[in-house]
């Protein structure tokens, strides 16, 4: 569950937060509602750098989904697991040749 703070809590509980932010996302409210964020600089980084793995792993999966849908309408497919198994074979052996 993420760490929630009143803002008012940034005055009366600062020892707790920092705790707290040291190792995630603090979210801090105003009004009941989100406002803010606080974190170390290493959570913000960690942050960071996930959010460009998530980024770099969507646009992979978005590219090879591209690709696929090009062989099948190019009539690159296989009709059967017999047939799938074979190509996959036939390139083993070159591979290894």
């Amino acid at each position: 569950m993420p760490a929630i703070y009143p803002s008012t809590a940034l005055k009366n509980q600062q020892r707790e937060i920092k705790s707290k932010a040291d190792n995630e996302i603090v979210h801090i409210t105003e009004n009941g509602w989100g406002k803010y964020v606080f974190m170390s600089e290493e959570v913000f980084q960690h942050a960071v750098d996930q959010a460009v793995q998530d980024a770099i792993y969507e646009q992979r999966m978005t590219d090879a989904l591209r690709e696929s849908r090009h062989d099948f309408y190019e009539g690159l497919y296989y009709s059967s697991r017999e047939d799938l198994l074979a190509a996959v074979a036939k390139k083993r052996e070159a591979i290894n040749a």
